[in-house]
């Protein structure tokens, strides 16, 4: 008799696609359920990892979380200018939400186990088993545990005959939700090897985009996007249609060697083009709503954020304590904020904000709003201490 049931965290890829049956000859599980977690992942993937599941498994389910994500992560990190050294996080955003509707399954079929695909040299093996024991329940990681390559695996699958997207010529290892898209593996490993047009599906390439300049109109209410050229749209929408208008202008792409958390370097591409546009204009309008001292600490609170979001720690009681931070700053970042889209950059054109903390008779030269001989007084002790150092160090040469 073998050990039951098991859950597996399913992409329809790869390494995926092999646990099926590892878990039950290497494992001896009795059943595999999988569960594919739709976090804007376009159409085809989704109906592949569905009809995969249902045909490798013994049971599965192929979960609509969409919306769930871009309220309870994107909108939270747009808020917290969430990126990671350089780069709109798009991934590490996913995984927990994807892992807690996992667990949530599992209960239901009543496993003590979950298993995932990952590797381990990689985040996601601690994002996922972070979810996964917050929960009490079993870790199972045969890619990690089997210590696996990249070549058996495809071997395998096709003894198996298991359908994978996957060539030894063209390894791409892909991850994708409506925020982020990631490229890695293969050649791609190799830092100085320069990728190939084919690994982008999002963006074209600079020098494909369009010869004309695109102006757009980005409003934010709370800190968060509601209106894309005046039209209101739920989030997930403007995400949607702002990836290919951005897109279309070659905005969007990272090529660039990260570090994990791990310690390990590694060259990653990805291609964001909504998220590039929607966290240079929340930037910008923070900067017309807040204070300099909000700005200041915001940047540290921001960089922790980013920190632990990236790490996958949302149960961690300081991510929290952060995110009621950011929120509380929020409440007047509202307001529109101009851009213009030209071959594979954005540019600001102009903001305005009921909230904003600007006076244009106050800061104006032609204006004698404020008595400028006001300013003589605090020229006076501005910079007194180190004026004084100065003068001291003088007297001793």
């Amino acid at each position: 008799m073998g050990k039951g049931t098991i859950v597996l965290a399913y992409s329809g890829g790869l390494d995926t696609s092999i646990c099926i049956p590892l878990l039950k000859e290497k494992y001896d599980y009795d059943r595999v359920v999988t569960v594919a977690v739709n976090v804007g992942q376009r159409d085809e993937e989704i109906d592949v990892a569905t009809e995969k599941g249902k045909k490798l498994a013994d049971r599965h389910y192929t979960i609509d979380v969409r919306e769930k994500f871009v309220a309870d992560h994107i909108f939270p990190a747009i808020r917290a200018n969430g990126s990671y050294e350089g780069y709109p996080m798009g991934t590490s955003l996913a995984r927990p939400l994807i892992a807690e509707e996992v667990v949530r399954i599992a209960k239901k079929e009543k496993a003590t186990a979950i298993g995932h695909g990952c590797t381990g040299k990689g985040n996601d093996q601690l994002r996922f088993d972070f979810i996964i024991r917050s929960a009490g329940l079993e870790v199972v990681a045969p890619i990690r545990e089997l210590n696996l390559t990249r070549d058996w695996e495809i071997d395998y699958a096709k003894k198996h005959n298991i359908p994978v997207p996957v060539k030894k010529d063209k390894p791409w290892s892909m991850d994708e939700n409506c925020w982020s898209r990631s490229i890695e593996g293969g050649r791609l490993e190799d830092p100085a090897f320069h990728p190939p047009e084919e690994i982008y599906l999002w963006t074209v390439s600079p020098e494909k985009a369009p010869a004309k300049p695109e102006k757009i109109t980005l409003s934010f209410k709370n800190g968060v996007p509601v209106a894309l050229n005046k039209k209101k749209l739920s989030g997930y929408d403007l995400i949607q249609k702002l990836n290919v208008l951005a897109g279309k202008h070659g905005i969007g792409r990272n090529d660039m060697i990260e570090d994990r958390i791990l310690g390990l370097k590694a060259r990653e591409n990805y291609e964001h083009p909504a998220a590039t546009v929607i966290l240079t204009a929340h930037r910008d309008l923070e900067g017309l709503t807040l204070t300099r001292q909000e700005l200041v600490f915001k940047r540290m609170v921001d960089d922790k954020w980013s920190e632990l979001a990236y790490k996958g720690l949302v149960y961690e009681p300081l991510y929290h304590a952060l995110n009621a931070f950011v929120e509380t700053t929020q409440k007047r970042v509202n307001g529109t904020v101009d851009l213009e889209l030209y071959k594979g950059s954005v540019r600001i054109l102009g903001r305005s904000s009921p909230d904003a903390l600007y006076s244009s008779d106050m800061v104006s030269f032609d204006s004698d709003s404020i008595d400028q001989c006001h300013a003589i007084g605090v020229s006076q002790y501005f910079g007194i201490q180190a004026r004084m150092v100065r003068q001291m160090q003088n007297k001793k040469r």
